[in-house]
């Protein structure tokens, strides 16, 4: 287990550095993509139920979850950030925290930047086994999530920081003249913060699976 989490390690670091360099463009959505990633057949993944199925976005209903999280992080890209913040997570899962507790890669890392600042967050998926009693460390901090409505839109390729902010507003467009979009609007606001979700490895150059989250309540 702990080869698999150090060739996981090596690939997810890989990754950040390809993100930033990587000039593919994400592949173009169509209905057949909206599938569950191919990561989470090996690494546990928060469950979700699927509300609706629409032309380039779906809504989820994710079950309540704990998550850790590292930030806000300082950079100047959310690539850099996410290398920052996964390095901190990939020690707080193999027990440097306060209980000595290891715990299994899951999937996937989430990204989160703050608007109008550098500064972004970085967080892991409690695995069940550990959700109701996270290990404590100082340097993160847990978020709780309540049974939470996210609107999704799944891209592949390897997505930048400017691909994932076209690719939200593409989103939130597919959303145009729906409920979700009003439910955004009046629980976020017209420009909402969205979540960067990378499930793969970059040594995986087909069938890649990104996606774009935008957690919203009804």
């Amino acid at each position: 287990m702990e080869t698999g989490f150090n060739i996981l390690k090596l690939s997810l670091c890989l990754s950040l550095f390809v993100v930033g360099s990587c000039a593919q463009a994400p592949a173009p959505w169509t209905p057949s993509n909206g599938m569950r990633p191919g990561t989470c057949d090996h690494y546990e993944c928060p469950n979700y139920k699927l509300v609706e199925a629409g032309y380039a976005y779906e809504i989820r209903m994710y079950d309540a979850a704990v998550w850790m999280s590292a930030g806000p992080i300082s950079a100047t890209s959310m690539a850099q950030a996410t290398k920052t913040g996964f390095q901190r997570l990939f020690s707080y899962i193999q027990g440097k925290n306060k209980d000595n507790v290891k715990m299994n890669m899951t999937a996937p890392v989430i990204a989160q930047a703050t608007p109008g600042q550098s500064a972004y967050n970085v967080s892991f998926y409690i695995p069940k086994k550990n959700q109701e009693n996270p290990p404590q460390d100082n340097d993160l901090h847990v978020q709780s999530w309540k049974p939470t409505y996210v609107a999704v839109r799944q891209l592949g390729g390897y997505v930048s920081e400017d691909v994932a902010k076209k690719e939200a507003a593409a989103l939130m467009d597919s959303l145009d003249g729906t409920q979700w979009v009003l439910a955004i609007e009046k629980s976020k606001g017209k420009s909402p913060a969205y979540l960067v979700a990378d499930y793969n490895p970059p040594s995986q150059t087909t069938a890649r699976v990104n996606e774009i989250l935008v957690p919203f309540t009804m």
